[in-house]
């Protein structure tokens, strides 16, 4: 029977007969619903509960009291306050971030400002809070999931104390918590999926196993835990009898399935593009309507190492190392003083360039996940001691996947440091907004003719800087590579000239 609004349910008996009377509530309280007659009449009294709509995504907290009834001979027991956790704006132009892990479990109590899950965007890598102290009730998503801003990552049951003022209002983007089996049963078959839970599909999914060909021996075909391992468990002990494309490959196939670890490194795959790596997609894409022009020069950095090893012997602190990036980074911060058009954004709508007066350099670092570009920020006003630290501190939050916004926020220039994994020389594509981007090639040792005509060995860095043409020429880019060129070759230069 379809009803329009919730009904309360009284019983009395004759005749050994149990009766049902309904009274209609109001039905500006609720959403339309199915019922369905039970088996034996057990009633109860509860808390404000969840009503689900069968036309609609979202649910409602009411403050009245309800009376509900169960087919279970067990005492039923009153419901909390059930509240969902969505995934929060998480930085400007975010739409969506991929969940990563999660820090808590089902039945856990959590306490306010708790950890829940970690989820990085294509800007960084963002840790979620309980605003609630409750108890987990169910998760909506598994690590791998593409969740967009709104969405609901998980439901919390709290206390009346905490419910907020607002809970009766419809919220578009969140999910229901549905009460019973047959329910969540309903949704699942309405998106297509296999029957199963979070948990179940997260385990499917670390086997490389497709759900659609594991037997559910659940009720309804539902998969349950043990219908995958023994799924994995006749894989592995009859691999003949394996359909090749039944198995998903993951990125590191040969644990998928030992037997099948040579084959699958034949087969086609399909990578998801997340994380750095959308933002990397984003970028180059924008990076290709503007027009390029490359300055190639070679740099001495003899005397640079010198400083270097000089620096690196007064060091009493075994947790610095000095290179000669943050050298390059400082010489590079006092040229751009002198040729500020190159530390700039171009605004096409209005034809206007916008000079930086502070030098934030990005310095683009290769991870696990994919290219990142953190940046040093007002490195005008820094110690070549002060950068040093301020670098390995994002090289390590890199290394680690926990950058913040505001370290990836903000950049004026971007250095590539190709030369420290190989290569002689790269043609970067600048990272926009900005107006420049320099590519450094490893340092090696070649002879040079000196001065007085005999041959020298010496260090030379090739740097190869891409600049947006529609605001830089080659003679300002000329000028300012020889004015970055001369502290280089010069370090007491540097020295002479930090403020």
């Amino acid at each position: 029977m379809l009803a329009r609004g919730i009904f309360q349910k009284r019983s009395c008996c004759r005749s050994g007969n149990v009766f049902f009377f309904c009274r209609r509530l109001p039905t500006s309280t609720a959403e339309p619903t199915e019922m369905k007659p039970p088996a034996v009449a057990h009633f109860s009294s509860a808390a404000p509960t969840p009503v689900k709509s069968m036309f609609d995504s979202s649910y409602k907290l009411y403050n009245h009291k309800v009376h509900y009834f169960s087919t279970s001979a067990a005492a039923l027991e009153p419901v909390d306050n059930i509240i969902d956790i969505p995934l929060a704006q998480t930085g400007e132009g975010i739409a969506e971030c991929e969940l990563l892990k999660w820090f808590v479990k089902e039945g856990d109590e959590v306490e306010e400002y708790q950890p829940l899950c970690e989820v990085q965007s294509d800007k960084a890598t963002i840790e979620i809070t309980s605003r609630y102290q409750g108890k987990v009730v169910q998760f909506l998503h598994v690590p791998g999931d593409i969740v967009k801003v709104g969405q609901t990552l998980l439901s919390i049951s709290v206390d009346d104390s905490q419910v907020p003022s607002d809970v009766g209002e419809p919220s578009p983007t969140s999910h229901p918590i549905e009460s019973s089996n047959e329910s969540s049963e309903l949704r699942e078959t309405q998106e297509g999926e296999t029957l199963t839970t979070p948990a179940v599909r997260n385990l499917a999914k670390q086997h490389g196993i497709d759900l659609n060909d594991v037997p559910g021996t659940g009720k309804h075909g539902r998969v349950q835990k043990e219908d995958v391992l023994n799924y994995v468990a006749s894989v592995i002990n009859k691999p003949a009898l394996v359909n090749p494309t039944s198995v998903k490959p993951t990125l590191e196939p040969e644990q998928v399935f030992r037997p099948m670890a040579d084959e699958s490194l034949y087969q086609d795959k399909t990578l998801p593009i997340r994380g750095y790596q959308r933002a990397m997609v984003k970028s180059m894409t924008a990076a290709a309507t503007i027009p390029h022009f490359h300055y190639i020069e070679e740099i001495n950095c003899d005397e640079l190492g010198k400083l270097k090893d000089g620096f690196q012997k007064q060091n009493s602190d075994p947790n610095i190392k000095f290179t000669f990036l943050p050298l390059l980074i400082k010489s590079l911060s006092m040229a751009l003083t002198k040729h500020p058009l190159l530390n700039s954004t171009f605004n096409l709508e209005k034809y206007e360039v916008n000079l930086k007066g502070s030098h934030n350099i990005g310095i683009a670092m290769a991870t696990q996940v994919g290219l990142v570009v953190p940046n040093i920020k007002n490195v005008q006003s820094l110690s070549i001691l002060e950068i040093t630290k301020e670098l390995a501190r994002l090289q390590k939050l890199a290394k680690e996947n926990k950058l913040n916004p505001e370290d990836i926020r903000g950049g004026t220039i971007t250095l590539s440091n190709i030369g420290a994994i190989g290569g002689k020389s790269g043609s970067p594509l600048i990272n926009v907004p900005e107006a420049a981007i320099i590519a450094l090639g490893r340092t090696q040792k070649v002879a040079c003719f000196g001065d007085d005509g005999k041959v020298y060995p010496v260090s030379l860095m090739t740097a190869n800087i891409a600049a947006d043409h529609r605001i830089l020429d080659g003679a300002t880019v000329a000028q300012f590579c020889n004015e970055w060129k001369k502290l280089i070759e010069k370090p007491e230069l540097i020295l002479l000239h930090t403020r």
